[in-house]
């Protein structure tokens, strides 16, 4: 009985998603350009984040830490504005899989979706390591002088849950657009970045962490950059589940629906 009550869940939540979600972003069709847009999406934020480190290293401290963790959160807002509407502007493993277990996205396209993410990442490092060689470790993400793993991958674990609550609370459906997502979770970046970086990196991003290191061949924390945004991803669908329930109607602003509990049917929340 309760397989069957599970499954009966699961037809309204995919018929919801038919039926409410933007023609677009449901259409097989132009899936290449989804995947094109998460490709060139991420590869922006990865030169950008892990960039910085690589300049700041050839330029002799010219780019500060201040400058270095701002800049990700400036780049995430500008390509949640100018593809959001496309792809959602996942760019990160954690938030495609968050918006699968939260229900808003299918999980056949997960994978599609994370392969695009990695090759965009894989890109962004093979580019600064041609133009810059190793210099700053690649913008490897690492912990802090005297930070053990340990305490990197609790803090990853933390500031994950921190930015996929951010995501999930100003997504529409399984997308990331306008202004109310592309502010707050460009600026929470910059906010993670600016108070703990230090500690871990504030990577959040697995593929912005394995890239650098896939391109330079060391892998000594490679963990810590896939299991803390991952479990830090899964504890913010726990959270939405408790502060909202159901998930999000697609085209539905989440940070604009109410506390009751939506029926499952087109707009409703």
């Amino acid at each position: 009985m309760r397989l069957r009550t599970k499954s009966l869940e699961e037809l309204q939540r995919h018929r919801m998603l038919r039926e409410t979600a933007p023609p677009d972003f449901l259409d097989s069709s132009v899936e290449w350009r989804r995947l094109f847009s998460e490709v060139w999406g991420t590869f922006l934020l990865v030169v950008v984040a892990a960039g910085a480190d690589v300049v700041a290293t050839r330029s002799d401290g010219a780019v500060t830490l201040g400058m270095a963790v701002v800049a990700p959160g400036l780049m995430v807002m500008a390509i949640i504005y100018f593809m959001g509407t496309v792809s959602g502007a996942h760019l990160n493993p954690a938030v495609t899989l968050a918006f699968a277990m939260r229900g808003n996205f299918p999980w056949r396209r997960a994978p599609g979706y994370v392969l695009a993410q990695v090759v965009g990442a894989i890109a962004a490092a093979a580019f600064l390591r041609a133009m810059f060689g190793t210099a700053g470790h690649l913008g490897a993400s690492l912990p802090g002088v005297g930070i053990s793993h340990l305490q990197a991958l609790f803090m990853e674990v933390l500031l994950t849950a921190g930015l996929v609550s951010t995501v999930l609370g100003t997504a529409s459906g399984a997308r990331n657009v306008g202004s109310n997502g592309a502010i707050a979770i460009g600026g929470y970046i910059a906010l993670a970045g600016l108070w703990a970086a230090p500690i871990s990196g504030a990577s959040m991003n697995p593929v912005r962490s394995l890239a650098p290191d896939l391109v330079r061949g060391n892998f000594d924390a490679a963990w810590v950059y896939l299991i803390g945004p991952l479990v830090g991803a899964a504890i913010a669908v726990a959270f939405e589940w408790i502060l909202k329930g159901p998930p999000t109607a697609p085209g539905t602003i989440a940070a604009q629906g109410s506390l009751e509990r939506r029926q499952a049917s087109p707009g409703g929340r």
